[in-house]
């Protein structure tokens, strides 16, 4: 049985901590959150603390699972790893570059696990979506977005999240990934742009954002998000890989509006376009979103009981979030950057 700590219970808390509730090798040792919401009844009697510093000495875990805003990410994950814990840590994995690599070094000194929640690598209608692309092979291009037409609360969370995190970041890393994983080559150069769209927010921060991204192998990449009342919902989930033999495409989608959670990783038909014809490949029974959370917390516990080697899945977060953070760059200094 893991021992497993999980720290904080927001809208991915809160699943991933109803995962462990769920799994039969996870015990859930304690809760950090410091807002003292209600929590759903299977989460209401465990231990609940409002210091990450205290629930680490007081519980001695096995596995912390980090859920908290991502300015905290990196040294939790590094004091919960010199505590003797492995680490699941929702992305991005740090707020700088320097940072993600030092978690990442953490955990290879340690010999400890490092999961990071790129979500979509556990979503079948993703994989193939990746493998269909890696078929038709490169060189690529990339066309994705994520803008959410957020107000309420999901605005309210979205200005939370812009205190230490542009879209661009918070949201992109996980596109990033896919566009990593399709072409398997370095990235060469970055250039973005972005505006502020809201007073609600802080001057030096914007909360529209695109980028272009160079890879070493001549591929080429966009991306595009936005959060916030004004966005515009037309288009707004754009998933597109086009090569010289075709392209694969999300043609069909949900009718979740565009801040929903649920909508955000549904695929329901993939267009797989070749020279003669196309081919629409549909996805009746894709998992919903604590499901594809059950799905990540069970590779999480699988890596740690056959310890399966995740040192390629580490760098792989460094690697999307440094293209991240550099978009992020490009945009507040107006110029390319070079990786």
């Amino acid at each position: 049985m893991i021992r497993t700590l999980i720290a904080g219970l927001g809208n991915m808390g809160l699943s991933h901590a109803l995962a462990h509730h769920h799994h039969q090798d996870s015990e859930i040792v304690g809760l950090v959150d410091r807002s003292g919401r209600s929590l759903p009844d299977d989460l209401d009697g465990y231990p609940r603390f409002a210091s990450f510093e205290e629930a680490l000495v007081a519980t001695k875990p096995d596995l912390v699972c980090i859920a908290t805003y991502s300015d905290s990410h990196a040294d939790y994950a590094v004091a919960a790893m010199e505590a003797g814990a492995h680490v699941f840590v929702e992305k991005p994995l740090a707020t700088t570059v320097a940072d993600a690599q030092r978690v990442a070094d953490t955990a290879a000194r340690l010999g400890k696990k490092l999961i990071v929640g790129y979500i979509l690598r556990h979503h079948p209608s993703w994989i193939r979506l990746i493998e269909e692309a890696r078929s038709l092979g490169g060189p690529y291009v990339f066309r994705l977005n994520l803008n959410q037409q957020s107000d309420g609360p999901t605005w309210e969370t979205h200005k939370q999240l812009m205190q230490t995190t542009s879209p661009i970041v918070d949201c992109g890393v996980h596109y990033v990934d896919v566009m990593c994983q399709v072409t398997d080559a370095a990235p060469v150069r970055v250039h973005g742009m972005g505006l502020r769209l809201s007073d609600e927010i802080a001057e030096d921060m914007y909360n529209y954002g695109q980028f272009q991204v160079i890879f070493a192998d001549g591929s080429v990449g966009w991306y595009e998000a936005g959060w916030g009342p004004m966005m515009s919902e037309t288009a707004h989930f754009v998933k597109d890989i086009v090569s010289p033999r075709g392209a694969v495409s999300i043609v069909t989608l949900s009718d979740h509006d565009s801040d929903s959670v649920e909508g955000h990783t549904k695929v329901g038909t993939l267009k797989i376009h070749r020279e003669g014809g196309d081919e629409l490949v549909d996805f009746p029974g894709e998992p919903g979103h604590q499901e594809l959370c059950d799905a990540e917390q069970a590779f999480v516990l699988r890596a740690i009981a056959q310890d399966i080697d995740l040192a390629r899945h580490a760098q792989d977060a460094v690697q999307s979030l440094r293209i991240c953070l550099a978009a992020d760059e490009s945009i507040r200094s107006g110029r390319a950057i070079d990786l």
